[in-house]
């Protein structure tokens, strides 16, 4: 059975003089999330948002608050996004595993009914996820360094999102595969192919003449991809986005 691509417009690469227009607008467009990074300057070399920003989203708008963690202590600040309202957290697989308490935040984020993610660097091997993928509503595959928006795609990040998904069928599990980092209208197709589920675009929405089609446009892209893929593949089924949104959309 074939879901399409949600797509994700990261807000770092919208206009903090008008946010509440800009979610506005993604919103209207059809996006499915509302993604938000979280950047500390010591896990990532940059800084970003914040809480207050998390929980006037939450009253600004129906879409899933989807709060990506670029942080260096996840565990002390995912109570704090949480309580502010993220619909789904994503953590980051380094700090956390060198550490042993990934099962800490992932139980965190279940407790209050979020949806949980996690999430690989560039040069992390996918590997790293395979303990945890049966406890996971989402992986986020990077496809750039975090910590900046704008940059280009790194080649072949589309056969790390294919291992993730044969990782994920191995292990019996179905969680979401995302993909961010250089995602627009040549690369979405690339990733949906290879099995990604949500794609988390920012300048290539926002930076986009017209951003409501450009979201229409990307989505259109990757869903020609990603049904074009399945029928070589014998329409074998992908995670279900389609029933992530709803959920999410309950929430909210």
């Amino acid at each position: 059975m074939f879901e399409p691509v949600m797509i994700a417009p990261s807000i770092l690469s919208a206009d903090f003089m008008d946010l509440g227009r800009d979610v506005r607008m993604i919103e209207e467009a059809g996006a499915k999330m509302v993604h938000v990074d979280v950047m500390d300057g010591h896990f990532v070399p940059n800084l970003s948002m914040g809480v207050p920003v998390v929980k006037r989203l939450k009253r600004a708008t129906a879409l899933p608050l989807d709060v990506h963690l670029m942080v260096d202590n996840p565990l002390e600040q995912l109570p704090w996004f949480l309580d502010a309202g993220a619909d789904s957290v994503t953590v980051h697989v380094e700090p956390l595993a060198e550490q042993g308490r990934m099962a800490e935040a992932l139980a965190l984020a279940h407790e209050t009914g979020a949806k949980a993610a996690v999430s690989v660097k560039p040069r992390t091997p996918v590997e790293a996820l395979a303990p945890f993928l049966a406890d996971l509503d989402m992986v986020l595959v990077m496809s750039v360094e975090p910590g900046f928006s704008g940059q280009r795609y790194i080649e072949g990040s589309e056969a790390r999102v294919a291992r993730v998904v044969e990782m994920a069928r191995a292990a019996g599990a179905s969680p979401l595969v995302q993909v961010d980092g250089g995602i627009g209208l040549a690369t979405a197709p690339r990733v949906a192919a290879a099995g990604a589920d949500v794609l988390v675009c920012g300048n290539a929405v926002f930076g986009a003449e017209d951003p409501a089609r450009a979201v229409a446009e990307i989505a259109r892209a990757a869903d020609e991809a990603r049904e074009r893929a399945l029928a070589e593949a014998g329409g074998q089924e992908g995670a279900s986005a389609e029933a992530y949104g709803a959920q999410g959309d309950e929430r909210a």
